[in-house]
């Protein structure tokens, strides 16, 4: 299994899915590989539910191949940053290394896509680190292809589909595209063409796509023409165990509203502003908190100090695991605003924390839940009105709260990882 991240260190909601994906697997007794980028040839052989957190190392540089890590260390992210992993892994390779590597490999394999793989490679040039980043972690995949002994391949967004694509070529194993997001949904338009070639590439060149949604699906169908026979809609879950937080002391006095995520394009910060700026002057006992960091912040910011929204419109900047679930703690309603949201895990972690919560009609968790309040993103009315409606009715809110927290517990990684294995045996015939 290729991804990007993998927790404690995480920048997003691919991180906690694909950590409830692999310790659902570990659950059902599948073992998993799993590559992450990193400076040194090491993977994670994950062979008991346990090792998700212990994350046990091999290295499987020739010099090194059977030797695990054997450094003590107090916590996972002290053993990430040994081995030099992190959200976006420092460049370790130079660009001659990495140019002539790619030369003499895309020479070597055909592809079936029509947009052509070499094509694509050449085409990941420019100032921006993380193309280089994506070479890097590719180059490493023909030695855990030629290395490892594996079933199956499954890789996880654009980031690691060119990984997937050379470890397939090389073993002659099937492979497994998981579609968490797209360029489209990311960009909230046309977005980075560069991107969109990889995300074509890798779901053409896949046996099996799986979609984490209906919403997904369809995205990919009519903009990718991916052929719908191999595309599979698995819903995502969450992993959190919630206990006692109703225990714990407040920080405000006054109601919470919260936006968790990115603050990017795509989460649709500025709705969620304007609707604050418009309740904040009919119910002005409140507090609106911006969680998150993204390219938007210092455009959310000014905004909001142009409307003089003071200390009801609070930023905290990017939270880790232990300070989210303080957020959900201190919270009373959950907003997800996004414009595109293939998904969406936040709102299962906000209702598992009995936060009463409104959802864009634009994501795929829409589907999946029932008990809470869905809105057009763009509808900044009824996004402000639903909120209101909330405030002014204690009693309607902590009911909508506990009864979409009853909901979520019924929403397991189980279920979801027992198709994703089905989807493997139908994979491999």
């Amino acid at each position: 299994m290729f991804t990007w991240e993998f927790p404690p260190l995480i920048s997003g909601g691919l991180g906690t899915a694909c950590y409830g994906i692999v310790k659902g697997l570990l659950k059902k007794g599948i073992e998993v590989d799993l590559v992450l980028p990193s400076k040194e040839e090491i993977y994670f052989p994950l062979r008991k539910v346990t090792d998700v957190d212990e994350l046990p190392v091999k290295f499987i540089s020739m010099s090194k191949q059977d030797e695990y890590f054997k450094e003590v260390f107090h916590t996972a992210t002290e053993k990430y940053s040994y081995l030099g992993l992190d959200v976006i892994p420092e460049s370790y390779f130079n660009k001659a290394e990495i140019k002539t590597y790619f030369d003499e490999l895309t020479k070597t394999y055909t592809y079936s896509t029509k947009v052509p793989f070499r094509k694509i490679i050449d085409n990941l040039e420019g100032p921006e680190d993380i193309f280089e980043k994506v070479k890097e972690f590719t180059m490493r995949a023909e030695k855990y292809a030629r290395i490892l002994d594996f079933d199956i391949i499954h890789v996880h967004d654009w980031l690691t589909y060119p990984a997937g694509i050379i470890a397939r070529s090389i073993s002659g194993k099937k492979l497994v595209t998981h579609i968490h997001a797209t360029e489209f949904d990311r960009a909230g338009g046309g977005g980075d063409i560069r991107i969109h070639n990889i995300e074509y590439s890798g779901m053409t060149e896949a046996d099996s796509v799986i979609a984490v949604s209906k919403y997904t699906a369809e995205m990919i169908i009519s903009r990718y023409l991916i052929d719908t026979r191999k595309i599979s809609v698995i819903h995502n879950a969450h992993n959190i165990d919630v206990k006692g937080y109703k225990n714990k002391k407040k920080i405000f006095k006054d109601p919470v509203v919260l936006f968790l995520g990115r603050i990017t394009l795509q989460k649709g910060p500025d709705y969620f502003l304007e609707a604050s700026k418009r309740i904040l002057k009919e119910f002005p006992n409140v507090r609106f908190v911006m969680a998150g960091a993204g390219d938007m912040e210092r455009k959310i910011v000014h905004r909001s100090a142009k409307y003089r929204l003071k200390n009801r419109f609070l930023f905290t900047g990017f939270l880790n695991t232990e300070h989210v679930a303080e957020m959900f703690t201190n919270s009373d309603i959950f907003v997800l605003s996004s414009v595109s949201e293939p998904f969406g895990i936040t709102p299962l972690e906000a209702m598992s924390y009995g936060l009463a919560t409104i959802i864009s009609k634009q994501s795929g968790v829409a589907e999946v839940i029932k008990n809470v309040v869905k809105v057009d993103f763009w509808d900044v009315d009824l996004l402000s009105s639903s909120i209101l409606d909330l405030l002014r009715d204690p009693e309607k809110r902590n009911k909508l709260g506990e009864n979409g927290r009853k909901e979520v517990e019924m929403i397991k990684w189980d279920k979801a990882c027992e198709e994703i294995n089905n989807v493997y045996i139908k994979t491999n015939g």
